[in-house]
């Protein structure tokens, strides 16, 4: 009977923990206006885990989040390719990228663009990592154009349109 309660305990035990290092499916992003350059700053920050499953998901088996420069740089180009911003008018903004940085849990991917000279609203898109896993959910704070905004991305949600106060 001792070995069956304690194979009980042991098998939740290694479940809790399992739990625990399982992907968040979970992104943050700052989309920063800044006054000092005029650019339009992006900071992406991933979990590391989720960026190793997902670049042996999208490059292949032997692609390595963690030691090769080239997987951080593909993943960079990836989330390029799915993040837009879009002006006042619906036209995209030219986003440029500025790198990739491996900071303990966090893979960083950044971009930037010129500010627009004039700006009502912008448009977002934001599906890296949606079109692996539909649960994904993308946050980003827009940051240095009047008040705090926060967007999230989740389910289907493909654009989201923020206003900009005068």
């Amino acid at each position: 009977m001792n070995k069956i309660v304690f194979w009980a305990i042991g098998t939740l035990l290694f479940a809790a923990f399992s739990l625990s290092a399982h992907q968040q499916k979970t992104a943050i992003s700052t989309v920063l206006f800044n006054p000092r350059t005029e650019n339009i700053e992006i900071m992406h920050r991933f979990r590391v885990h989720d960026a190793e499953h997902a670049v042996k998901e999208i490059f292949g088996k032997d692609a390595d989040i963690i030691d090769s420069k080239k997987t951080q740089q593909q993943f960079g180009d990836y989330v390029n390719q799915r993040f837009n911003l879009f002006d006042s008018d619906k036209q995209p903004l030219p986003l440029k990228m500025v790198g990739v940085e491996l900071d303990g849990k966090f893979l960083w991917v950044y971009q930037e663009t010129t500010q627009p000279t004039k700006l009502d609203n912008m448009t977002i898109r934001h599906n890296a990592l949606r079109d692996l896993w539909p649960e994904q959910i993308n946050t980003i704070n827009v940051e240095g154009k009047g008040k705090l905004q926060t967007l999230t991305f989740a389910d289907s949600v493909e654009l989201l349109t923020l206003k900009f106060e005068h």
